[in-house]
């Protein structure tokens, strides 16, 4: 495959995922919008715990929210990825948002039931569904979005929805300057990873050049942590292509000793470090002796960095390029970044034995 020439990329990209990839700047916009004309009830904001419940590209927004706000909202957030809430959500004073791009997410209605069953606040971000049914039911608000797409390429409505939610709960600062910058640095940086920007000229095109046939292993930290599992998840489902994620400075107490063995797994592997001017100062030292014992091993690796000041420019400048890099590599191993068959391989033979709810 060549990365340059269009004519292939249109006939194997049947969907049009490349598309859903440069809409991202739109999304979030249009997200943040929507979010401030969201009508939550009295009360919702006095709460002592948010707990966010989703999967995959649904959960991620969840993850993204915390690793953004942990060092401004006083209160803990959770991100459940599962069937079963925990003890401590239980009562009016917890509040559970549930995630479901479909509405149909077996997991997450399941949370969403207990939330209502232990007497929790609760409130929903979907395109439609159960959930939304159940919700309307229940008289709890929901942030209904209509977007066709993979739930994983709908990013900019699970993450920047909860991010206004919270706003409006009063938990967070307002990020509407945040926002407006994060739109116009991927728009900027559309010009140099855009599919019409030459190999030459094309970081994106380049790394997944280097990335084919290879093992990428994504390196984040602090609020890019959650930022290097969407990388990681990205490589899976777009470019059905073996890919982790590991997070410092936790990676330096385990996996730096692992490095070596097998060689062939070594050999064959390249590490992506995600960094950021604003990561503690601490971590900016442990990249750098972590690069130092990369190349002391021989793995080879690459340093990427987010564009813009502030923490959700980097975060969302970051995930459009592991974005575009993850399809670049879709092309190359010649699949269709759009269907998830082994996805929809569990969902067939698990709604074969029942339903969860049942």
């Amino acid at each position: 495959m060549n990365l340059d020439d269009r004519q292939p990329i249109r006939c194997l990209d049947s969907s049009n995922m490349l598309g859903r990839i440069a809409e991202l700047p739109r999304q979030c916009t249009a997200a943040w919008e929507q979010s401030m004309r969201l009508a939550l009830p009295s009360g919702y904001g006095s709460v002592d715990h948010v707990t966010i419940a989703g999967m995959g590209g649904s959960a991620i927004g969840g993850a993204l929210l915390k690793g953004l706000v942990v060092d401004e909202c006083l209160l803990p957030i959770t991100v459940v990825r599962g069937y079963t809430l925990p003890a401590f959500v239980e009562g009016p004073r917890s509040l559970v948002v549930a995630c479901s791009y479909s509405g149909n997410t077996e997991e997450t209605l399941s949370c969403f039931e207990q939330a209502r069953a232990r007497g929790a606040r609760a409130a929903a971000v979907t395109t439609g569904g159960k959930l939304a049914d159940l919700a309307d039911e229940a008289g709890v608000p929901v942030a209904r979005f209509d977007y066709e797409s993979q739930p994983r390429a709908a990013i900019g409505y699970s993450f920047v929805l909860l991010l206004g939610l919270m706003h409006q709960l009063g938990l967070i600062h307002d990020y509407s300057d945040e926002v407006t910058e994060s739109a116009q640095v991927m728009e900027a940086w559309q010009e140099q990873i855009g599919v019409q920007v030459p190999i030459p000229r094309n970081p994106a095109k380049q790394m997944a050049s280097q990335l084919a046939g290879s093992l990428p292993v994504i390196y984040g930290a602090g609020f890019l942590a959650a930022v290097a599992n969407r990388w990681k998840t990205q490589f899976n489902e777009n470019a059905e292509h073996w890919a982790f994620f590991e997070v410092l400075p936790e990676l330096n107490h385990n996996a730096v000793v692992g490095l070596g063995i097998p060689a062939v797994i070594r050999d064959n592997s390249v590490v992506l470090m995600l960094r950021s001017p604003l990561d503690h100062q601490r971590v900016q030292e442990r990249w750098d002796v972590t690069r130092d014992l990369l190349t002391r091993e021989g793995v080879a690796a690459e340093e990427v960095h987010g564009r813009g000041d502030s923490a959700l420019a980097q975060m969302l400048s970051l995930i459009h390029l592991g974005d575009y890099v993850s399809f670049y590599t879709a092309m190359l191993n010649e699949v269709d970044p759009t269907p998830v068959d082994a996805i929809a391989f569990l969902k067939q033979r698990l709604a074969e034995l029942g339903s969860a709810l049942e």
